[in-house]
């Protein structure tokens, strides 16, 4: 599990440490620097080794790196407001540990005595990670003075055990609801295209005179009591979002630090409201939103409106291809003023020849295949496709 070798210079760092005592045995809880963590810290990667043709051997506990989401990561990191609360978790061998349990702290060392060097560790190979690779490997993009990072310590753990505390920990975790996520930027102060889109959300699904009305589930789960509900908050966020920026984290972090957001004239044509956005004009946002679909809703009253068994225009699938397709209709329609009305959308939406009950799961798929033919569809027979890429 640990290789080996002979190093010239030695490594050992003093942390603070506290023991605990839970069914599984003794373990530590510690405080290490994120520059430290990231020197003393190796992953095990589950593989396959084979060693001959008849056997095949698997090894290693860790899943690969994403190379996404440690992109993700390492600008997290770099916010204002970057928090890591929960535990990287960490296994030890015993004989580069010391635990001092007077002064509450653990001294780690690449060496088992001072005089051999024959049981020396690279400084990268002391901690074997059990949870928080992803962590670990995103802080190595941190560029700030302090990142102090807790850690649980396991010391001497057998293979199994390892197996057992990383199984278990990622099988316990539940993830969170993306719409309860965006709810929750509502009781942010700051500005960001989270709060702002989540606020145009609520508004269109408040107001009785909205063709979103009560059809958004805020915590992405359907109300007691209410049937009309066909999208989740999150859906409908996410697919507005990209309209007003293409960096969210880069956006929140600069409102967080009391400065704005670029306006790229390059991108115009891709985040057709980051204009208004940065402006702050977001009811104007959302007046072309309600203008858009308050015209889709009179174009196919039973489909939007009603919607019922196997009809998709209203569920996700529906109102992604709508929001794909509201882009070259704004572009084709902006030079009549900022707020398109619900009037210049409709003359756009009558050149589609499709009925209600056209939209249907047999003639578009579910899942991504079906909206995007759904988007061709609008595209062709709007004659917009002549003039626009597929977006």
């Amino acid at each position: 599990m640990k290789q080996q070798t002979i190093l010239t210079e030695k490594f050992e760092e003093s942390i603070p440490c506290l023991k605990l005592r839970q069914p599984i045995g003794d373990f530590f809880i510690a405080t290490i620097d994120a520059k430290t963590l990231c020197q003393i810290t190796y992953s095990d990667v589950r593989r396959m080794e084979q060693e001959d043709r008849q056997f095949e051997q698997y090894l290693g506990i860790q899943r690969p790196l994403s190379p996404t989401r440690v992109k993700e990561i390492g600008q997290y990191v770099n916010t204002v407001d970057a928090c890591f609360p929960t535990a990287i978790i960490l296994a030890i061998d015993g004989r580069y540990v010391e635990y001092i349990e007077s002064e509450n702290r653990m001294i780690l060392r690449n060496f088992t005595d001072e005089e051999s060097e024959n049981e020396n560790l690279e400084s990268t190979r002391i901690a074997q990670v059990l949870d928080g690779q992803h962590r670990i490997a995103g802080l190595q993009a941190y560029g700030g003075e302090q990142f102090d990072v807790n850690v649980s310590i396991f010391v001497d753990m057998d293979v199994e055990s390892q197996a057992y505390v990383f199984s278990t920990v990622n099988l316990a975790q539940t993830k969170v609801n993306k719409s309860l996520v965006y709810d929750l930027f509502e009781l942010s102060k700051a500005r960001s295209p989270q709060k702002t889109c989540h606020q145009i959300a609520v508004a269109l699904n408040s107001y009785d005179k909205s063709p979103f009305y009560s059809k958004i589930k805020r915590l992405g789960t359907a109300t007691e009591g209410k049937f009309t509900e066909t999208l989740t908050q999150a859906t409908f966020v996410e697919a507005l979002i990209g309209y007003l920026t293409d960096d969210k984290v880069l956006d929140r972090d600069l409102y967080r630090r009391h400065k704005k957001p670029k306006l790229e004239e390059s991108k115009a044509d891709k985040l057709i409201f980051r204009s208004l956005f940065i402006q702050e004009r977001d009811l104007e946002i959302t007046d072309i939103i309600f203008n858009y679909f308050t015209a889709v809703a009179e174009r196919w009253p039973t489909a939007w409106l009603t919607g019922g068994e196997g009809l998709i225009l209203n569920k996700t699938n529906g109102f992604r291809a709508l929001m794909r397709f509201l882009k070259p209709v704004y572009l084709d329609l902006r030079w009549k003023g900022d707020i398109t009305s619900k009037a210049d959308f409709l003359t756009v939406l009558k050149k589609i020849d499709i009925h209600d009950d056209d939209f249907t799961v047999d003639r578009f798929n579910p899942g991504t295949s079906g909206e995007s033919n759904l988007f061709k569809t609008f595209m062709t027979q709007s004659g917009l496709d002549g003039n626009h890429k597929l977006f």
